[in-house]
């Protein structure tokens, strides 16, 4: 049986949200849990369903807040639920590692205990984005690296490509480069750089430039670009949905109380049930750290328990995938030329 560790002591609605999320996973996609937090507390939360959900509890006394340095954080608190939640995922004792804590310190604790796989030099966040079509694209990096070369974004396409092509059955996941314009020649000097590599090579299927619209077009499986720049579009995107489905909900609620219909029901019957699904982050729950050596999934900070639970998903998905091991074989070392 897969083995999860949660982190319950992260992100804004930690530690009721996640426990009853991580519930939730352990009864509808038969995993084991290893809520990692203050026992105290989560012998509490979740008293009736440790043991008979299959859901135990780690102790970890320390707690790492969002404002946080991710580096001195993880020095100074090795007691923390990040940190012993990694060195479960080290240790064999989990298969994957599910966090909606601080961003910076998963990703540095991943990097200083697991280490990247052989062939990376820079893991990346790989976030998947939805509005409109039925397969979701992936955005890489999505926060992970601010500053970047062009070689770093040659292996985050590679990294992309593997994780599209294996998670979502794409046997030639298309890759598009973020840029100004979508002709040759545009961008700035990473662009411009990176375009030569991604042309020249022959591992990745690459399509060229990508602009901002193409993002919700689709038109590329895989978007890559550096850590700064993906991260303002994951947020400009979410604060457009959040916008976006409040006032469609609201919109709902009043033509449902004339209609005498559940919201819910009437969105569906105009046709705005399944875009207003599409565009919820919730639906995906979290984001793939790739290029280390373990299963890391890396959840919004304003998770609740139905986002929890989805992440926990991914995570169950990803290690049944063997996405770890096929970055570490051979097939990704030939296609990085190590």
């Amino acid at each position: 049986m897969i083995r999860i560790a949660v982190d319950a002591a992260g992100g804004d609605y930690a530690p009721h949200e996640v426990v009853k999320g991580a519930i939730k996973a352990a009864q509808e996609y038969e995993v084991e849990i290893a809520l990692v937090g203050r026992r105290s507390v989560l012998r509490k939360l979740a008293l009736k369903s440790v043991g008979k959900a299959r859901v135990k509890i780690v102790d970890a006394k320390e707690v790492i807040d969002s404002n946080e340095h991710p580096i001195k954080a993880i020095q100074n608190k090795p007691n923390s639920s990040i940190v012993v939640g990694i060195n479960l995922l080290k240790s064999g004792s989990a298969d994957a590692f599910v966090s909606a804590g601080n961003t910076g310190a998963v990703v540095a604790a991943s990097l200083l205990t697991l280490g990247r796989a052989k062939g990376v030099s820079r893991a990346a966040i790989g976030c998947f984005m939805d509005t409109i079509s039925s397969f979701p694209a992936l955005l890489v990096d999505a926060g992970a690296n601010s500053d970047c070369r062009p070689e770093h974004l040659l292996e985050f396409a590679r990294l992309g490509s593997i994780y599209s092509k294996y998670l979502l059955n794409i046997e030639s996941p298309r890759v598009g480069l973020l840029s100004n314009g979508a002709e040759e020649g545009k961008g700035n000097r990473l662009a411009r750089e990176t375009y030569r590599l991604l042309k020249n090579a022959a591992d990745i299927n690459f399509i060229g430039n990508m602009e901002g619209h193409d993002i919700v077009k689709r038109t590329a499986d895989v978007f890559v670009t550096d850590g700064f720049t993906g991260n303002v579009v994951i947020k400009t995107i979410e604060g457009f949905n959040d916008n976006f489905l409040n006032s469609v909900r609201q919109m709902g609620h009043v033509f449902s109380s004339a209609s005498r219909l559940r919201a819910r029901d009437l969105l569906r019957d105009i046709g705005l049930g399944s875009w207003t699904k599409k565009m919820d982050y919730t639906e995906y729950g979290g984001a793939c750290l790739l290029g280390v050596n373990g299963n890391v999934i890396i959840a919004h900070g304003r998770s609740q328990s139905k986002a929890i639970k989805n992440a926990i998903g991914l995570a169950k998905e990803t290690v049944e995938r063997g996405i770890t091991e096929k970055v570490r074989e051979g097939n990704y070392e030939q296609a990085s030329g190590n």
